[in-house]
């Protein structure tokens, strides 16, 4: 491993060690890390607006209780996030269709536009969104953190240099070089 990305790993130990013990920036440097990312999947996966609004805050909750497991030899910050992120929103779907239960026939039906059950294209998003977290996971070191923080962290490609102490051609070579690897394993899957 790298001594920039051993050094990012350092500082999301410290940030995750912070927020468990309450330290109020921490947790504030959390959610502006990955507000915007956890929302994006919320409001993908969630029927409603206000569901995915709550889900956000449930998922921070989350992370704000587990926070001293976090292990960074084991993920990247980032993939830990998005994991549950992920893992509550599809417990949160299934509790969702668990509750529903049929309407009596003289019972009104609601509205167009009323709340309903999750799309089934929902669902389906989240497995391929899981399966491509997947592929992500199995690139190398340098390529997974540049493709987790451009394109899910919102990063620029220079501010990913900076962070990482390296220049910003190396990094524009390992996202082109992941991005080939992805596709080329999306080829390689059998088609069901």
């Amino acid at each position: 491993m790298t001594a920039p990305a051993r050094h990012f790993e350092d500082d999301d130990l410290a940030l995750m060690q912070g927020v468990a013990g309450d330290d109020e920036r921490a947790i504030g440097a959390l959610y502006d890390r990955f507000g915007s990312l956890v929302y994006r999947m919320a409001y993908q996966a969630m029927p409603t607006r206000a569901e995915a609004d709550d889900a956000v805050q449930e998922v921070f909750i989350r992370l704000w209780k587990t926070a001293e497991r976090y292990d960074p030899k084991r993920a990247a910050l980032v993939t830990w996030v998005m994991l549950i992120t992920r893992r509550h929103l599809v417990d949160r779907l299934r509790r969702t269709r668990a509750r529903v239960r049929a309407a009596p026939l003289d019972e009104s039906v609601p509205a167009a536009g009323a709340a309903t059950l999750p799309r089934p294209d929902r669902l389906d998003m989240q497995e391929r969104f899981g399966a491509l977290m997947d592929r992500i996971n199995q690139l190398p070191d340098l390529q997974r953190t540049v493709v987790t923080r451009a394109y899910l962290g919102g990063q620029t490609l220079r501010q990913i240099g900076e962070e990482l102490d390296t220049p910003i051609g190396t990094i524009k070579s390992a996202l082109s070089r992941a991005l080939v690897r992805l596709r080329e394993r999306v080829n390689e899957e059998p088609v069901t």
